[in-house]
């Protein structure tokens, strides 16, 4: 994300990535007004032409949108803004929807400018800007998935098995069926995978040695106790990917939501629940507060927000389009990592 333009109550912004596309869907709330170009058709260039129906043109013109709400969801490439139109040169007070994409220059509004939360949202969108998704890719003798990851997300592209119903035999995959196997997984790995891309390989016992030299590209292999979903969670819960993942947001955000649920588990320093974050911050206790990006804008955590800056703690907006950030909502979107129990 690149801010061209930044006054009290407006961001002239530019899209560089599906994961802008995320933060700005945080930040298009009704009351708020969203600014682009845009296309309607105008209905004065209609009629009849030579006896024939006139179909009305479609005129390209700077459309700014009362916004009403907005469709997004992480890994799509396009975020959908509908709302009143209250400046083009026609239809005022028609219903429009904006289609944002990457690469778009879009202009949000705030007639009460913006508050802190917003201002570190759009700040961390400009540092995380560019940072290239990853690929984990869970593989077991008779199974392998496909995830992508980016910043703000964890998402299952592709399957591939070897596994049927009912009771297991236990009988062994003869070695040309899974030398077909592994060569269907690596062919339609190697076509799905954009280049540059970073390829993680992981699972337990030996088969990801095996189907490593067959995959194009940068690869880090990697252990795991378990596989399937559960070893996607553990290389990015733990860490085991190293450099290729650590800045990720998503990253980040499940290895602070670990240590909360390790200290629920055995009752440590840890709030949760409006009422129990409220006493924890009048005490001092909070270090470091987690809440879901949707929640700190739908309800009144401006007093909680403030709060946190006068004992020199730390918010982190997380997203909840991972299984930590999932386990965040189960616990009512909020939690904190204290200094001392409360």
């Amino acid at each position: 994300m690149q801010v061209i333009k930044r006054e009290f109550d407006h961001y002239r912004i530019r899209i560089d990535s599906e994961d802008d596309l995320w933060a700005l869907a945080r930040l298009c709330i009704k009351g708020r007004s969203l600014g682009m170009l845009g296309e309607r058709r105008d209905q004065t260039t209609a009629g009849q032409e030579g006896g024939r129906a006139k179909s009305a043109e479609r005129k390209k013109m700077w459309i700014k949108l009362a916004i009403e709400s907005n469709e997004f969801h992480t890994f799509a490439d396009t975020l959908r803004v509908h709302g009143i139109i209250e400046e083009a040169k026609f239809d005022l007070g028609s219903h429009h929807t904006h289609i944002i994409e990457v690469r778009d220059e879009v202009e949000l509004t705030s007639a009460k400018g913006f508050p802190d939360v917003d201002k570190e949202l759009i700040q961390q969108a400009c540092k995380d800007s560019g940072k290239a998704k990853v690929v984990i890719l869970v593989v077991e003798s008779d199974e392998a998935i496909l995830y992508e990851v980016s910043s703000r997300g964890v998402r299952e592209v592709s399957t591939w098995t070897m596994r049927g119903g009912g009771k297991y035999t236990g009988a062994k995959i003869s070695e040309g069926v899974s030398k077909s196997f592994f060569e269907k997984i690596a062919n339609e790995a190697n076509e799905s995978i954009h280049e540059g891309t970073p390829i993680v390989i992981c699972g337990p016992g030996h088969a990801r040695e095996r189907l490593a030299p067959l995959i194009n590209g940068a690869k880090k292999l990697i252990a795991t106790s378990m596989g399937g979903r559960g070893a996607a969670n553990e290389v990015i819960s733990e860490g085991l990917a190293g450099d290729i993942l650590s800045e990720h947001a998503v990253v980040q955000e499940t290895a602070l939501l670990e240590e909360v649920w390790k200290r629920i588990s055995t009752n440590g320093a840890v709030a949760y629940g409006r009422e129990m974050i409220e006493k924890a911050l009048a005490e001092g206790a909070i270090e470091t507060l987690l809440v879901s990006a949707d929640l700190l804008r739908e309800s009144d955590w401006e007093s909680i927000v403030a709060g946190l800056g006068d004992i020199g703690a730390k918010l982190v907006q997380c997203s909840t389009d991972h299984d930590a950030g999932e386990q965040l909502l189960g616990m009512g979107g909020a939690v904190a990592l204290l200094r001392f129990k409360v």
